[in-house]
């Protein structure tokens, strides 16, 4: 069984910075993606930033240059640092992993955005 765990999430003003962690436990291959999504309510969950184990990074747009998606292998654990966070940035985040055609998510972390 695989599990997720993520954290760091909470209240920043606009403009602060945020870091995300997300520890993966279990069976895990070591080639895999690791994502962080985001989701507002009535709204479809986005994906912000994927890795895969050999650290090739891809970002959304609307996070390109604000946010670095980074893992340290070793430890089974990917990290999302948010700089420059805008009021449209508040979310709950979702980290996920993929190995094959199984993908694995953790239970979201809540990251508000407001003055």
């Amino acid at each position: 069984q695989v599990q997720l765990v993520e954290s760091g999430g909470g209240l920043v003003q606009p403009g602060g910075s945020l870091r995300l962690s997300c520890a993966a436990s279990g069976r895990i291959s070591s080639n895999n993606v690791m994502d962080w999504y985001r989701q507002v309510p009535g709204k479809q969950r986005e994906l912000v930033a994927s890795i895969t184990s050999g650290s090739i990074t891809n970002y959304a747009d609307s996070v390109q240059s604000r946010f670095t998606i980074s893992r340290d292998n070793a430890k089974n654990t990917v990290y999302l640092q948010m700089n420059s966070l805008k009021l449209e940035d508040k979310a709950v985040y979702y980290c996920k992993l993929r190995m094959g055609k199984f993908g694995y998510w953790g239970q979201g972390t809540q990251v508000t955005v407001s003055s």
